[in-house]
């Protein structure tokens, strides 16, 4: 059982930066890969970005430029930098996890979920 939990939102105005962390928890024997997502109310769950076998990672358009994700392996521990924040930026920012070295960005693939942050960003 693969626990995540999520943190680092709030609220800051355009322009500004945030770190999202997700912190897991679970099995080390088997390989998890790890997602960002986020959601706001009436939409449906949108993928920050994909991450692929090989490590290569390739993120949504509206966000590309702008978010960067890092990892931390000694403390399980996934990243979501956002720079240049935008109103439309504001979601409940969740992270995700499958057993798997793909990440793709179809949130009915994931079956681990932390229980999200909150983003607010105010123009």
């Amino acid at each position: 059982q693969v626990q995540l939990v999520e943190s680092g939102g709030g609220s800051v105005q355009a322009g500004w930066s945030l770190r999202l962390s997700c912190a897991a928890s679970g099995p080390t024997y088997i390989t998890y890969c790890i997602n960002w997502f986020r959601q706001t109310p009436g939409k449906e769950r949108e993928g920050v970005e994909t991450i692929y076998s090989d490590g290569t990672t390739m993120y949504t358009d509206s966000v590309k430029g702008r978010f960067t994700i890092s990892q931390d392996n000694a403390k399980n521990t996934l990243y979501l930098q956002m720079n240049n924040l935008k109103p439309e930026d504001t979601a409940m920012y969740y992270c995700a996890s499958r057993p798997s070295t793909y990440c793709p960005n179809f949130p009915q693939l994931y079956g681990y979920w932390g229980q999200g942050t909150q983003v607010t960003v105010s123009s």
